[in-house]
């Protein structure tokens, strides 16, 4: 069976702008760190806590669709 572990150690972590630093809700993306996956991570468990890794198209596709408004709340 193949390894599917990220080595994140190196990983530069960039905060989401609407982060308050209040300790709300609070997600952080490394991007470039391994071709064609995104990891996302919840602040307040960085840099231990689980992280998610989502495919660079689907990733975008979900920042798209954000930025236009078309979420159902």
């Amino acid at each position: 069976m193949a390894n599917t572990e990220i080595d994140l150690q190196q990983a530069l972590w960039r905060k989401s702008s609407y982060s308050n630093g209040s300790g709300g809700e609070c997600v952080e993306v490394a991007v470039g760190t391994v071709e064609a996956t995104v990891p996302v991570r919840d602040t307040k468990t960085a840099p231990y806590g689980p992280v998610l890794t989502f495919p660079t198209a689907q990733w975008a596709h979900f920042i798209s669709t954000l930025r236009e408004g078309n979420v159902n709340a």
